[in-house]
């Protein structure tokens, strides 16, 4: 699996929004690790493992918002020191997995 840091400088510069039933975060573009299945962040609150979350994307490339669902599968941490967050995509629609593809092509030029 690679990934890729996204600037904030490049494809990606509007926030991103993570959130499940009792959390919502938003995020800068650069604080986020875009992998080909999931993403990577920090985030100052700590997720139980398999927690299910969505996922909204915003991005000039690609025209309206992607949405897809994904699950935690490991965070670690601490509270004075933030938690990283390892989400993989289960959801996906063909659409949005298109719009990804495209993210992550413009990412990597």
């Amino acid at each position: 699996m690679s990934a890729r840091k996204i600037e904030s400088s490049g494809s990606l510069h509007q926030q991103v929004t993570v959130e499940t039933r009792q959390t919502r975060l938003s995020l800068s573009p650069s604080s986020i690790l875009f992998h080909k299945n999931g993403i990577e962040f920090r985030s100052p609150t700590p997720f139980l493992l398999w927690t299910e979350m969505t996922l909204t994307l915003q991005t000039p490339a690609t025209s309206g918002r992607i949405h897809c669902s994904g699950v935690v599968i490991s965070c670690t941490g601490s509270k004075h020191t933030g938690y990283h967050i390892s989400m993989v995509f289960t959801s996906v629609s063909r659409q949005a997995q298109s719009r990804l593809n495209t993210m992550a092509q413009s990412v990597s030029a």
